[in-house]
């Protein structure tokens, strides 16, 4: 067992506890059943138009409906 082999097992442990952790938090959101485009038209047009008429900075909260509504549709944002 050389140098490298001893490095190499604690970063495996790490990478194999990111993946318990990532593929836990995959099963609460399900795969997106259609494009990213598609998902969530009327909180993307609200969102939008917001953004357009009062710019982004005074649109917080219709921006976070709108991620939580594409989380529910299984996007990752």
């Amino acid at each position: 067992m050389g140098l490298n082999d001893m490095g190499n097992a604690p970063v495996k442990e790490v990478a194999q506890a990111a993946a318990v952790s990532v593929s836990g938090t995959e099963s609460v959101a399900a795969k997106p059943k259609c494009k990213a485009c598609c998902a969530c038209p009327e909180t993307k047009k609200a969102r939008d138009q917001c953004i357009i008429e009062r710019g982004e900075d005074h649109c917080g909260d219709l921006i976070e409906a709108h991620k939580k509504c594409m989380r529910s549709q299984g996007f990752n944002v």
